[in-house]
């Protein structure tokens, strides 16, 4: 393991003479990844015997010296801001938070201010240690800007890339609580590849060709009126938009979804007039992130959180059902 802003050395010896720089490099270093040691190596920050070298590929012979350096972190680029954040858990590695509806992961056209990274940058401060060579947060997953729910951010490279490679490997526990149009059965799953849509490159859909697996599981928690159902959907792979686009290609879009509920769905006919209005317009997609376990990258102890939906799901539910929501 190395300290990411100490120059590392490795002494080439028989046990890694015949491999290519990079990869040698990032096993033997332990805490960053195999493209950030490329990056570094092109940019003129790997020296073997004394001299720069910017080939990645280059392969080690028995006695190279290699020294390779890292540049001080740059200052984030986006503004920090001092914006309210629910945080349930922070330690020196990561923050696990309760993102509301409605709050913008990333600064972009549009949304230059008021993202979660310029909260998060408000938050922390110098906290970050550095990750790709800026002081940033490590958003190491998405919410859609309107789902609501639980997120891990890393605070440094060694927590960014285990947490990155547990996400791919699908090492996390997740779930999500989701107000679905129509009944579904006590429990399955949606099978589907997903990919952009020909006819509007603003949404994901399930294609025949060209997409990426995606498996959704799903249990059903509550039937409400034969017309809505509260279910609780896992993800098997985590594709964008997956939940959302599972469910609508099967005819049980989520309540209250922008971009894949396109009409009033058959299954509101079904409520009385008072929660069909509520349901019909509710501004958000209803899915809320309400679970979230994963083993500590540093303590290799398992962490689980979860949290209840937030108040306009849950007054959303208590109309469709005249009940009191109660969280898992």
């Amino acid at each position: 393991m190395s300290d990411p802003e100490t120059p590392f050395r490795l002494v080439v010896d028989a046990s890694v003479a015949g491999q290519r720089v990079d990869r040698a490099l990032a096993d033997a270093i332990g805490t960053i990844s195999r493209s950030r040691v490329k990056t570094l190596i092109e940019e003129g920050h790997l020296a073997r015997n004394g001299q720069i070298v910017r080939e990645p590929s280059d392969i080690l012979r028995e006695g190279m010296d290699l020294i390779l350096s890292f540049p001080t972190p740059l200052p984030a680029r986006p503004m920090a801001e001092d914006l309210p954040l629910t945080i349930l858990y922070e330690d020196r590695d990561l923050i696990v938070l309760d993102k509301q509806a409605g709050l913008v992961t990333h600064p972009a056209p549009g949304n230059e201010t008021g993202t979660l990274v310029n909260a998060l940058l408000g938050h922390c401060g110098e906290g970050f240690e550095g990750i790709g060579g800026e002081k940033r947060p490590g958003i190491v997953h998405r919410l859609d800007k309107d789902t609501s729910g639980l997120m891990v951010v890393a605070k440094n490279a060694m927590a960014h890339n285990a947490l990155s490679e547990a996400f791919a490997a699908r090492d996390i526990d997740r779930a999500y609580m989701a107000l679905a149009w129509g009944l579904l059965p006590a429990s399955g799953e949606f099978d589907g590849a997903i990919g952009r849509d020909k006819k509007d490159r603003k949404r994901m859909a399930v294609v025949q060709s060209g997409g990426k697996p995606a498996l959704t599981r799903f249990k059903l928690l509550e039937p409400i009126h034969t017309s809505v159902s509260l279910i609780e959907c896992k993800l098997a792979t985590g594709r964008t938009h997956q939940i959302r686009v599972h469910l609508s290609q099967a005819g049980h879009p989520l309540l209250g979804d922008p971009v894949y509920l396109r009409r009033i769905p058959a299954a509101a006919r079904g409520l009385p007039q008072d929660a069909k209005d509520a349901a019909l317009d509710f501004p958000r997609q209803a899915l809320h992130a309400a679970r979230l376990g994963f083993i500590h990258p540093r303590t290799k102890q398992p962490l689980s959180f979860e949290t209840a939906p937030p108040q306009d799901f849950q007054d959303l539910k208590n109309r469709l059902t005249g009940s009191t929501f109660k969280s898992s």
